[in-house]
């Protein structure tokens, strides 16, 4: 392997082995997962009409393309593995990089995982009849599995996520467009859902909380930088997979809900467990199937999504390590398979150990708001960076300070928009909720980041030095 297919600073000598199939692969893969099964009832539910759900979707997704293009900036600049680390570390906000995979560790990624991994078993114990603990055990098995597959035979993991992801997303697409042809036109003019913002005239209210709620489902689209040090021809692969990712899962959603709205009155959708299925279940033909349908269909998707988020995560706890930041063991690189095993291994157990818990979905409730502030603050990076000596972006966002502007402010908004109960009194900041868990995880990184800025000096000063040496 020659010098130039190596990613010292990035992945430790692991070799660039995704094309761009894969890197755009793992932006669609992980962004269309479970969360679009569920989350077209609670945009209804929140936006309160046919129009506003559908226009909550295409903003959702505008939203991104500022982000994916800042984004993009971001990884020809530094086409490193850890992705967001990198880029907290180079603007010079050591903490905040810390922070980040922090945040990740805690509320988002095994917490993702074994939500994805029992979301299959659940669906597959609709044909089963599975008990609570068999669903449990199936959901570690595919953990195991999938853990197994991106750690010891990474080449053969890439292709099956190429083939995944292809797999789920045409028989979708295929599914929403035969929707389209048998919407009910008088759906579209159906009153506002009574518990809606836009039932009273609040319809700015209405459009910021039903956008907000469609933020589990595009979060993903920028995957791909944590693999960034392991990507060929990063210069021009990265922004095509970033730019790509944000255009076909914006189009799929824009449809999907036109769909849905069409086939079932909002009230309906928005009541709805199961509003995938219950929008299938109006396609003539379909009908009587509409449950088996969506299960089956549940299963592929969340299946791509649960072998992306295994197969990148862990990159950022490893690269954190490599730089001091974290516990040194995970940033190691296991010559054989050329994977950071140790930090996969911790990855996946914590995520096995999260399949039993109760409180599970308790956990989740705080990935909005942690989601938005990392977004709001990594994007502000952005002036900080641009007079680094070091920064030389092969793409560079259209607008500069105006498009990263436009990838800060929607985070802002909508973090207002989460912050709204604390704000108003209506929810005690000392309470169990997104805000105070996040307020508490934030709380929680500063005496860790302390204490590895001391224990891991060593580690810290090389890494330095080794960047120095790299850019020299």
């Amino acid at each position: 392997m020659s010098d130039a297919e190596k990613n010292v600073t990035g992945g430790e000598g692991m070799e660039r082995h995704l094309g761009l199939s894969t890197a755009i692969a793992l932006g669609v893969g992980t962004t269309i997962g479970s969360g679009i099964f569920t989350s077209v009832g609670a945009v209804a539910g929140s936006a309160g009409t046919p129009f506003l759900t559908i226009l909550a979707f295409l903003l959702g997704g505008l939203i991104m393309i500022p982000q994916n293009l800042v984004y993009a900036e971001y990884s020809t600049a530094y086409s490193e593995d850890g992705g967001q680390f990198v880029y907290f570390r180079e603007a010079g906000w050591p903490f905040m990089a810390m922070f980040f995979i922090w945040s990740c560790w805690w509320a988002t990624d095994p917490v993702g995982i074994a939500i994805m991994a029992l979301t299959v078993a659940n669906y597959l114990a609709f044909f089963t009849g599975w008990s609570s603990v068999v669903v449990s055990v199936v959901a570690c098995l595919l953990i195991i599995f999938f853990t197994w597959l991106h750690m010891c035979h990474k080449h053969q993991g890439a292709a099956w996520q190429n083939f995944i992801t292809a797999f789920k997303v045409i028989p979708f697409l295929l599914l929403v467009l035969v929707g389209l042809f048998f919407i009910n036109g008088g759906n579209f003019d159906a009153a506002p859902v009574a518990s809606s913002a836009a039932s009273t005239g609040g319809i700015g209210a209405a459009l910021i909380a039903g956008v907000a709620a469609t933020t589990w489902s595009y979060d993903g689209m920028q995957t791909c930088v944590t693999m960034g040090g392991e990507v060929k021809d990063p210069k021009k692969n990265m922004p095509i997979a970033l730019i790509g990712t944000v255009f076909v899962v914006t189009l799929l959603y824009v449809l999907l809900s036109v769909s849905a709205v069409g086939l079932v009155d909002i009230d309906t959708l928005a009541a709805s467990d199961a509003p995938v299925a219950e929008a299938f279940s109006m396609i003539p033909g379909i009908g009587a199937h509409a449950g088996n349908v969506a299960a089956i269909l549940a299963v592929v998707v969340v299946t791509g999504s649960l072998s992306s988020l295994i197969m990148f995560q862990a990159r950022g706890e490893m690269k954190a390590a490599q730089e001091g930041y974290w516990w040194r063991s995970w940033g190691k690189i296991d010559p054989k398979y050329d994977s950071p095993v140790i930090s996969m291994l911790w990855q996946s157990g914590f995520a096995l150990i999260l399949v039993w818990a109760t409180s599970i979905q308790d956990l989740v409730a705080i990935f909005t708001f942690i989601c938005l502030l990392r977004n709001a603050l990594l994007f502000c990076a952005w002036f900080p960076l641009r007079n680094k000596p070091n920064y030389h972006p092969t793409f560079k966002a259209p607008g500069g300070p105006v498009m990263a502007i436009l990838a800060i402010v929607p985070s802002l908004i909508l973090m207002f928009g989460e912050l709204g109960g604390i704000i108003s009194g209506e929810v005690p900041l000392f309470s169990f909720n997104p805000i105070s868990a996040g307020i508490l995880i934030v709380i929680s990184a500063v005496p860790f980041y302390l204490r590895w800025r001391r224990v891991n000096a060593d580690i810290i000063k090389e890494a330095e030095e080794r960047r120095l040496n790299a850019d020299a």
